[in-house]
């Protein structure tokens, strides 16, 4: 189950994890050791080397509980899904993951929701060459906002502003697909199971479009 959203000063929690520190959440679930960035997690700032020729790309996405997915979601997915948004504006621009970081408010910290939750998003870090070099935690509402770094050549960033009437557009995968399955979720229509069964993933375990 996902940590609940409790008032603290009313209902004080007995669960043996509430009261670990914020460095010892991190160390316990979020920390790695640092393969390509200079300095990862366990300083005050990481130390990313971009590369000769490129630029850096950054973006950033927040995703709450109750508005950008659902409360009962698989802490897995949940982790999956996270990471991916925000590795899909990295693809937008034609950028390569480098690194990214994690700040995470928590209503209760409980240790087998945060383990699926990590390995949800360290799983898809590793797919991408993409690692996790800081972060912070709180108590408060289940949110998760990632901002992830990437580099990409000086001359090949894809930019809007460079769109041109005439260009092709190129799409990949169905569009469609998760709006489909959060309709169903909603109540607002009823899909046969199959077709649940299909775009459901689409919704909860997108797939970056890394090149």
């Amino acid at each position: 189950m996902p940590p609940t959203d409790r008032d603290p000063a009313a209902q004080p929690s007995t669960h043996p994890s509430a009261q670990l520190s914020e460095f010892e959440l991190i160390r316990r679930y979020f920390t790695r050791p640092a393969r390509k960035a200079v300095l990862g997690v366990g300083d005050d700032c990481a130390l990313l080397d971009p590369r000769p020729g490129h630029l850096l790309a950054v973006s950033t996405d927040m995703l709450v509980s109750g508005r950008h997915f659902f409360p009962d979601v698989p802490p897995r997915a949940l982790g999956h899904k996270a990471l991916a948004v925000n590795l899909s504006d990295l693809a937008a621009m034609g950028a390569e993951p480098r690194a990214f970081t994690l700040a995470l408010a928590l209503p209760e910290a409980e240790p087998a929701w945060l383990a699926e939750l990590a390995a949800g998003m360290l799983e898809l870090a590793d797919a991408h060459g993409c690692e996790l070099v800081g972060g912070d935690t709180t108590r408060g509402p289940l949110t998760l906002s990632l901002t992830v770094f990437g580099d990409v050549p000086r001359a090949s960033a894809l930019r809007r502003d460079a769109a041109r009437p005439g260009d092709d557009i190129w799409i990949s995968g169905t569009l469609g697909d998760a709006r489909l399955a959060l309709g169903d979720c909603r109540g607002e229509w009823l899909l046969p199971e199959p077709e649940f069964t299909l775009v459901r993933p689409r919704m909860d375990t997108p797939t970056p479009r890394v090149a």
